[in-house]
């Protein structure tokens, strides 16, 4: 049976996955009642583990060094009550190639290169090219349904991964090519990087460190 995480552990948990997020948008992440994530952060913030930033009027939460350390323990602490380490690392080993194909996959999107420029950019005028980058979205969507579904299974908080590439990729299809890799949208790239981070936060481990 999958195990739900703690409102506690998923505000500070969404802070981390977000970057710098404010209220509103830690909220949304796990789908928590508005008024319990913002008591939550202030309490997190009371004990030093997130700060407020703002700049040019827009502002939001992040982790600090001991939120971060924070989060991780509680993730560690969370794996071992429903005895999921192994679980979650499997996904892991299966996830890191499917990595490297969406890392190329979005350098294409950014890149065509030319016979006179290898790192020319991509101005969207080869369709051919842009397809076959869809194309690979696709193949890695059908991939991430399984492995959505075998970490759900240990933790609900992984189900929302297949819906949310899943939606993305059909703006993508759509022809909104804004959800291939843009930051401001919950594009393809965003959801992917976010279950990168959740991966090696819930491990324990530094980006690029392949586990044991």
């Amino acid at each position: 049976m999958t195990h739900a995480s703690t409102a506690d552990l998923l505000v500070l948990h969404a802070v981390r996955l977000l970057g710098v997020a404010d209220d509103d948008a830690v909220a949304r992440r796990f789908a928590l009642d508005p008024a319990v994530a913002k008591e939550l952060l202030l309490d997190d913030q009371a004990f030093g583990w997130i700060t407020w930033n703002e700049f040019a009027g827009i502002g939001g939460w992040s982790l600090t060094a001991r939120g971060r350390e924070e989060n991780e323990r509680r993730l560690a602490a969370e794996l071992e009550l429903v005895e999921g380490a192994h679980a979650v690392r499997e996904v892991y080993r299966a996830f890191l190639p499917l990595n490297e194909r969406l890392q190329i996959a979005c350098t294409q999107w950014q890149l065509r290169p030319t016979d006179a420029d290898p790192h020319a950019f991509n101005d969207h005028s080869d369709p051919a090219w842009d397809r076959r980058v869809v194309a690979e979205l696709s193949a890695l969507a059908d991939h991430l349904g399984p492995l959505s579904e075998d970490l759900a299974a240990v933790l609900d908080r992984f189900r929302g991964y297949r819906p949310r590439f899943t939606a993305a990729l059909d703006h993508v299809l759509a022809g909104d090519h804004a959800w291939v890799d843009r930051t401001d949208v919950d594009s393809c790239h965003r959801v992917w990087f976010e279950l990168h981070e959740d991966l090696i936060a819930t491990l324990g481990l530094p980006r690029g460190v392949e586990p044991a």
